[in-house]
Parts: structure tokens; sequence; C-alpha cells
């Protein structure tokens, strides 16, 4: 059965996919396959970057970096899918609207969660006052809903960072930058990796799959 591979538009052109630790060499082969060769390919601790023949470039942001570059270039490749196999134990933290799912995973299992999904009233059609009673109550729902977000991320994974690999965030942009606010998770986000996981609403089933998803690396492809 083929894995699903998740791929999106990215600003300035090209397209981002991810890609699980166990397909990363594959992956490269078959780039250089479709471009006609390697020309040049470097590893820094950030990322790593292959050029084609054809001057087509997949860059790889390295996860849970730093990354050890290798003395001989050539090898950027696989010392990177070595970093990417490497066990690690990752604080996840989904949140939308519409609830949360925290967890902790040791190479890609749920080891600890807590879910909680809400209610949040949908927008109404009336005006007037009305509308507005409804747009605070709604307010007063979402800010509920995001602490209760972050006291569940508090409670679960604060206690744990000290052997936490990273942190990886997923959901809602606008939802997780509220949830930013809340200086009890100070710390914990401090050691979020940028990648903000794009998921549908949380709940165990999703939490299972960003813990799958945490180990993989985008990867951007420009022609």
């Amino acid at each position: 059965m083929r894995a699903v591979v998740r791929s999106r538009a990215v600003a300035g052109g090209g397209r981002a996919v991810e890609v699980s630790p166990e397909r990363v060499t594959g992956w490269f082969d078959r780039f250089a396959h479709r471009h006609g060769g390697i020309a040049a390919a470097i590893a820094t601790p950030d990322l790593v970057a292959v050029t084609a023949t054809d001057g087509a470039t997949a860059t790889a942001t390295v996860p849970f970096g730093p990354l050890v570059p290798p003395d001989d270039q050539r090898l950027a490749v696989a010392v990177l899918e070595l970093h990417l196999l490497r066990p690690r134990r990752v604080g996840l933290l989904l949140v939308r609207l519409g609830g949360h799912s925290i967890g902790i995973a040791y190479d890609g299992k749920i080891e600890q969660s807590r879910t909680d999904r809400r209610l949040l009233h949908g927008r109404t059609a009336a005006g007037g006052w009305s509308q507005r009673r409804f747009a605070r109550r709604r307010e007063g729902q979402a800010r509920s809903v995001l602490h209760a977000a972050a006291t569940d991320a508090f409670e679960v994974l604060s206690p744990q960072l000290s052997i936490l690999d990273g942190i990886v965030l997923g959901g809602d942009a606008r939802a997780l930058d509220i949830i930013r606010t809340d200086p009890r998770l100070a710390e914990l986000l401090a050691r979020a990796e940028p990648r903000i996981l794009d998921i549908p609403e949380p709940r165990r089933t999703v939490l299972d799959e960003a813990a799958r998803r945490a180990r993989s690396v985008e990867i951007i492809i420009r022609d």
C-alpha cells in the first residue's frame, strides 16, 4: 500500500512535500532521476540542499537540529536520513477552535495524551443587538476553549519538558498565536519546531497521525 504524499504550494513558487525518514534516500534518488542527475549537494546545521543538473532544487529544513554536516558533502542526504531516523521523544500540541489534542510520542507512537472537544457556535445571520450578543458569546467560548488547551498543554507537556527532544505544533495558526500569549507555556513553546502541521479537528486519531508526521522532513522543490 503506497504512503500518502502530502504536498502544498509555497510562497515564491514551488511546492513542499512531507517525506518520512525511511523514504528520504529513495525520494532524492527519484528527484535526481527526474532532473538529469545531481550537480551539487550541501548540508549545514539547518538545511540540506540538493541542486539537479537542470537547475531544479530540493531543500530540506532540518527538524530537531542541529545537523552535524559531513566532511564529504556528497553524503549530505545520507547524513540527513540518519538524523531523521534517530528515535526521539516529542511533545505534540494540536489546537483548533473546536478542541485540542496534546500528546507525548516516542519514535512516532503516542505514550501519553489528552484530548478535549468543545462546542463553539457558528456565526448567526441575525443583525443588530442579537448579532453583537452572539459575537460576545462566541468570543467567550473561544477564550474558554483556548484556555483549556493551554492548561492541558501545561499539565501534560511541561513536567516532561526536560526529556523532550522538541515540540511540534499543529492546527489553526490564529488559535496557536493566542496560545502563545499564555505565560505558562513560554518555556515550552520556545522549544517548538518552526513547521506547523496542517490538521483537521483534533482528536485521538489525528494525534496518532501527527505523531507519525512529526518524524518526517518537509522538502521544498523548485523546478
